[in-house]
């Protein structure tokens, strides 16, 4: 044992036992192991070698934490996989950005020396973002750290590859692509995210080729006309049944294309009539090949026209833009402009607007590989919490489109496919080929493009445990498939189905048990974090001001699985202040612990004591089921609850008049208790702030090396006392009633009271609560009478009095305060209220006010003129009792 210094320095205290527990080896999977021994896994979203982690990653890396220390203290032989990820087309942009600030461009270096650079970003942050982590206290195995771009992880990536193009699940097709002009390349339709822009709709006039009249159709893009290659009516649009077989002469272009009949076209939505541009938007292209259109591409990879655009070649698509609606008014042929709102797709990582391109690509086919993964969560066989994301999982799975996995990059997975120069044979294997196995020619070239960066990660749950290496393989047949994935419920579609689909092909098996998602982190206005707004927060900021702890408490509090949490400093400093709580409560015991000798034979267990043990036993079984739940902020908010109610402010102020007592059994049965609850309370809140709980465990009595390997408490284990908790309860029902009374009456604190107490049934569990009553109220006189006893008419006259489930508490107020001085201070406070009910009551029956203030501002004026209200008539009642003394 050793006395705690008088404020906790989170700076020594958290760099002391991080280091402690990892030169002992307390993260690693190998403790705990057994033949039979339950095992926990959880790997680690793996963050973005892109700069530094965020308040996600923070709350992500926390709540994974939590679980992965509980299941450690309960003795389950735990891995949980650290990582980063490789992050391609965001890491390649972030590299890029740097050069370009010397004047340097990825193509003045090469390929490969341009590799070796983000190579050195990747080193350089890598490092950065491990010591973040370890600041915020992840209890990962570090030995088993991983890189999805590392060469086991390649290694899985082209085995995957070869198997899916093997199997007829990957191939190269000409398909309509989301095309970045800024990031230049693909990204996949859900890296696509649609915001709404105010914007346009041009009604232009299409000339019917035989002259006898036009069609007006309605378009948000007007540059891409110059690909039209039909016009599109709904077949049940009677406006238009006379029409469909008929061509139009498309303006600028002249060029003779069909109005056809699809009933993908709404009737409602503008004309009624759209041009169909196969080559620039995924419906027209869609329709384009219902009806066997041409494609036409005039738009470039640069965002500019091309040569099809004819005398538009050159311009800017936003230039076009301009110039071919000038045109068509100059032809007359501009029926109007409507102005709208509408979504445009959007670049995920630079925010350019995105353009839809036709273009060759690889892609996996995804119908034979979403069945298993729909049906694998319809079965639950793998449950999502809250189980609402499942609605939104299996929405998008069975709605899914073939996946385009080829990227215009340079850094990342090089995709495993060559092309011989000769005889055009495509060759697909994992190692590089020298010769072409169909003509022997060495004319090989390889497949410019990497894969998608959600190709490997949607193999991490089993590449990071050694797949496809055999000699590599242990831990993949002891931790899969893995416990639980805790993320956000922003990469469900990127990431979450992904794995699971792929899990389930390539090992036959789910990579998880449970998805635990939760929601993302708001400013105090509910706002998304974000660098345009200026409101995100650096979580390592916090830590070097506040400490981990606080933090990590703070991110899980308030909580609930799946809802978005509001970062507010009000709740950090209470968290602050929650562990400064703990901290001097555990000052206190260990003060009062000088000459205790831990298993002394002798106990005497008190009233208190028994209602504290039994308070415990209740906390440690909501913690421990709350924790199986998943409901991480319940579980924080039963321990938050416990340790500063029940044990800081009542069960330490009762053990007070025992410790400083003559009796050594009563003085070393209170520090017995104070000891074994304190470590109690230690071990439930290790998981969510481990630093402090260390720290004070090795000040404490204790018995294994570090707290992280304690064992978890087991409620039923614990003794419970029902009778003498709940007699307890009573007293200090009567406390807190007690309390009141002084303060309503303004009895100065230092003063000694007299408590009477009318009771029937009641009276022994008073009696039996004397000790604590009168050290908790100040009180040097008690008393409990019948509640006829002919005594209390006298008392009743000349006191304040309380009621508590059927018992009259009576206190003397004779000689406490000063009658007169008191009666006036009340008048003054009756006085001043009256002033400002009637200043509201004039303001809420001014029709002018409820008229023009906002509804809130109203709805806040009359919820002062309630409290002011309430305050009168109490005020009054307390009026009235001094006027009856």
């Amino acid at each position: 044992m050793c006395d705690l210094p008088k404020t906790y320095d989170h700076h020594e205290v958290e760099q002391k036992w991080y280091a402690f527990w990892e030169q002992n080896g307390f993260f690693s999977h190998k403790r705990n192991a057994g033949e039979n021994s339950e095992c926990f896994s959880v790997v680690m979203p793996p963050p973005n070698v892109t700069g530094q982690l965020h308040l996600g990653h923070a709350m992500d890396n926390t709540m994974q934490d939590i679980l992965t220390r509980w299941h450690r203290m309960q003795g389950h032989q735990t891995l949980w996989v650290p990582g980063c990820d490789h992050a391609g087309i965001a890491t390649q942009a972030k590299v890029e950005e740097h050069l370009a600030k010397d004047g340097v461009s990825k193509y003045d270096l090469g390929r490969d020396a341009f590799v070796d650079k983000v190579w050195e970003w990747k080193h350089q942050y890598h490092e950065r973002i491990v010591k973040q982590l370890k600041m915020l206290g992840s209890s990962c195995d570090w030995e088993q750290e991983r890189f999805t771009l590392d060469e086991g992880c390649n290694d899985a990536v082209n085995e995957v590859f070869v198997r899916l193009y093997n199997e007829g699940l990957i191939y190269r097709g000409t398909y309509i692509i989301n095309w970045c002009p800024h990031c230049h390349t693909t990204i996949s339709d859900i890296e696509v995210e649609h915001n709404e822009h105010a914007g346009h709709l041009w009604h232009f006039r299409y000339p019917l080729t035989d002259g006898s009249g036009y069609i007006t159709i309605a378009t948000t893009r007007p540059e891409t006309m110059l690909g039209d290659t039909a016009v599109a009516v709904h077949p049940e649009d009677e406006r238009y049944t006379n029409l469909v077989g008929k061509t139009i002469m498309l303006p600028l272009v002249n060029r003779e294309i069909p109005i056809i009949a699809d009933s993908y076209v709404d009737k409602e939505y503008g004309t009624g009539a759209v041009k169909i541009t196969p080559a620039h938007d995924p419906n027209d292209f869609e329709m384009g090949l219902r009806h066997n259109l041409p494609q036409i591409t005039v738009i470039g990879k640069d965002a500019k026209m091309n040569e099809q655009a004819g005398e538009y070649v050159g311009m800017d698509r936003y230039e076009c833009r301009k110039a071919v609606v000038d045109a068509m008014n100059k032809l007359g042929l501009l029926e109007k402009i409507e102005d709208i709102t509408h979504a445009v797709g959007e670049c995920y990582r630079c925010g350019s607007i995105i353009e839809p391109l036709i273009s060759p690509q690889w892609f996996v086919k995804m119908e034979p590989l979403a069945k298993p993964a729909i049906e694998a969560v319809k079965t639950g066989d793998i449950r999502f919490v809250p189980a609402r994301f499942a609605k939104i999982y299996l929405g998008w799975l069975e709605n899914i489109r073939d996946w385009c996995i080829s990227r215009q990059l340079w850094w990342g997975h090089r995709i495993p496919v060559w092309y011989c120069d000769d005889c055009g044979e495509i060759i697909c294997q994992k190692d590089e080929p020298h010769t072409c196995p169909k003509c022997n020619s060495e004319h090989l070239h390889r497949d410019e493009d990497v894969l998608d960066t959600w190709f490997s990660s949607g193999l991490w749950p089993f590449e990071t445990l050694g797949w496809p290496d055999m000699q590599k393989m242990e831990p993949l047949k002891k931790f899969y498939p893995t416990s639980v994935l805790v993320t956000g419920r922003d990469i469900i579609f990127f990431w979450v189905a992904r794995m699971i689909f792929t899990g389930l092909h390539f090992m036959g098996e789910k990579p998880f048990s449970d998805v635990f998602i939760h929601g993302l982190i708001l400013d105090a206005q509910g706002r998304k974090m974000s660098k345009s707004l200026g409101n995100g927060i650096d979580p390592i900021e916090i830590i070097e001001k506040y400490g981990a702890d606080p933090l990590r408490f703070m991110l899980v509090t308030g909580n609930t699985p799946g809802n978005d949490l509001r970062f507010q400093m009000e709740r950090l400093e209470a968290s602050r202040n929650f562990v400064n709580k703990i901290w001097n409560a555990s000052r206190f015991v260990l003060m009062n612990l000088e000459d205790y000798q831990d298993n002394a034979a002798e106990l005497r267990y008190s009233l208190a004591d028994k209602w504290i043990l039994s308070e415990l036993k209740q906390a440690v079984a909501g913690v421990s089921a709350n924790l199986g739940k998943y409901e991480l902020g319940e579980a924080a908010r039963q321990i938050y609850d416990f340790t500063w109610d029940c044990f800081c402010d009542w069960y330490i102020e009762m053990s007070k008049p025992r410790l400083y007592g003559t009796d050594p059994v009563e003085r070393h049965t209170a520090q017995t208790v104070l000891v074994q609850v304190l470590k109690s309370i230690l071990q439930l809140l290790h998981p969510f702030m481990p630093f402090i709980t260390e720290e004070i465990w090795q000040a404490l009595p204790h018995e294994s090396e570090s707290i992280m390997v304690s064992a978890w408490p087991q409620a039923d284990k614990m003794p419970e006392y029902p009778e003498e908790a709940s007699v307890l309860a009573l007293d200090m029902e009567a406390v807190r009633a007690i309390r009141n009374i002084r303060a309503e009456m303004n009895v100065p604190l230092g003063k000694k009271i007299e408590l009477i107490f009318a009771a029937d049934t009641a009276a022994d569990g008073l009696r039996q609560g004397e000790i604590y009553i009168k050290a908790l109220c100040g009180a040097d006189k008690f008393s409990v009478l019948p509640p006829n006893s002919p005594e209390l008419a006298d008392v009743q006259a000349q006191a304040a009095v309380a009621h508590v489930r059927g018992i009259d508490i009576y206190l003397p107020l004779k000689g406490l305060i000063d009658l007169a001085k008191e009666t006036t201070r009340l008048q003054k406070e009756v006085a001043n209220m009256d002033k400002e009910i009637k200043r509201l009551e004039g303001k809420l029956n001014n029709q002018g006010f409820l008229s023009k203030a906002p509804a809130d501002v109203v709805e806040g004026e009359r919820v002062k003129l309630t409290d002011y209200s309430e305050k009168k008539a109490s005020l009054l009642e307390r009026l009235k009792q001094l006027e009856n003394i």
